[in-house]
């Protein structure tokens, strides 16, 4: 099975401009998710609307390809790449351009989903800790939460707490029951990603803002794998502030 990862990286945010090519310790944020993935999968590229963000993978050695500046999704933009690439992939990555500390290990446990010759798309999620920090887990709309099956699927995403716990106290539902946070990760098989991105928009993904949930919604189902490694998200230039120092802190080069 051919595994073909891609990075979709815009130069706009609203937040953090040029966030891609933001330096850290001597490399552009981008170069570091390349090299953090490159060496567990057949094929990785860039997938970008920007010039600069495309000749800033080249200067490194990476693949980029260009994509339109239209497209509502990471998932859009990777399946314009991956048509522009070519090639005979089974399963297309889509690994987020803003996760410099993803671990290779983590690939590989998306790409086993795929053992599992039913699986169609597949994702990661983490087990929060009993005592991670209340507010800043389960109450964070920025980190979405999963439920999952006992196939090991999803059931469902949402910003929300879920599930709710019934006669207990807030502060006790990390220590009573194991809540999931999703790690934005995906993979699909490659006649799926087309499928998919022919689908409009739908009620659920609309209220919460979660693409996955049009996929749920059509019937789609979502293999789970589950992680113990934190991934660190850089969305605005305070996160890559805390970033700098974890790198510090790891000793990373």
């Amino acid at each position: 099975m051919k595994f073909l990862g891609i990075i979709p990286a815009r130069y706009a945010s609203s937040r953090f401009p040029g966030k891609p090519l933001a330096d850290m310790k001597g490399k552009p944020m981008i170069q570091r998710v390349y090299e953090r993935v490159e060496g567990t999968l057949d094929e990785v590229c860039v997938a970008t609307d920007d010039a600069r963000i495309a000749e800033a993978v080249r200067a490194f050695g990476g693949r980029a390809v260009m994509t339109s500046d239209r497209h509502r999704s990471g998932t859009d933009r990777c399946y314009e790449a991956f048509q522009t690439l070519g090639g005979n992939y089974d399963v297309v990555v889509n690994i987020q351009g803003d996760e410099p500390f993803i671990h290779p290990e983590q690939i590989e446990t998306l790409k086993a989903c795929f053992a599992d010759e039913g699986t169609q798309i597949a994702t990661l999620v983490k087990p929060f800790k009993a005592d991670d920090d209340f507010e800043r887990t389960l109450f964070n709309p920025n980190s979405p939460k999963v439920v999952v099956n006992k196939r090991g699927e999803a059931m469902y995403f949402s910003r929300s707490i879920i599930p709710y716990v019934r006669g207990k106290e807030y502060t006790e539902w990390l220590s009573s029951h194991v809540f999931y946070k999703h790690i934005g990760l995906y993979a699909y098989r490659a006649e799926v990603l087309r499928e998919i991105t022919r689908l409009p928009q739908s009620p659920l993904e609309l209220a919460e803002s979660l693409e996955q949930l049009r996929w749920l919604e059509n019937g789609y189902r979502i293999k789970v794998g589950v992680t113990e490694r934190e991934t660190i998200g850089i969305d605005t230039p305070e996160d890559m502030a805390r970033a700098l120092a974890f790198l510090d802190s790891q000793g990373l080069a």
